[in-house]
């Protein structure tokens, strides 16, 4: 498993998505399978860095973990902020208009639906989310 550690601010996002690139080197990944990987790491490190230990800056850990047998990417973030199972929030009606629909929540949902596995444990004074994706 690969890990780096980054100070929880936006400007790291592209850092990140790097690293996560940098893991799948040595495997084939459909461009699609790739955007949805940018677009739920982006979701979950952008809320790690506005919410997690908002207004303070702190760090997030993130591991990187190819399995084959079969082919998965799992990617665990780590920080030490404020408590947030972000699991635990109602998943927004997507039948609903945008005005009409209440705010926050889509994100989450959208990582959810791209990603093969999401899990959510408080450790050791630590969030760590979990996801996993078939490649």
């Amino acid at each position: 498993m690969r890990e780096i550690i980054v100070a929880a601010i936006d400007e790291n996002l592209e850092v990140v998505n790097n690293f996560i690139h940098e893991c799948l080197m040595d495997t084939s990944v459909s461009d699609d399978v790739l955007m949805e990987l940018d677009l739920a790491v982006e979701e979950i490190f952008v809320n790690i860095a506005h919410y997690a230990y908002n207004p303070e800056v702190g760090n997030a850990q993130i591991k990187c973990k190819i399995n084959n047998e079969p082919l998965q990417l799992t990617i665990e973030f780590t920080d030490e902020g404020k408590p947030y199972n972000p699991l635990e929030k109602e998943d927004p009606d997507i039948t609903l208009s945008a005005e009409e629909r209440q705010i926050g929540g889509l994100g989450i949902f959208i990582v959810k639906q791209f990603m093969d596995v999401i899990e959510y444990r408080y450790e050791d004074n630590k969030n760590i989310l979990t996801i996993k994706k078939m490649l």
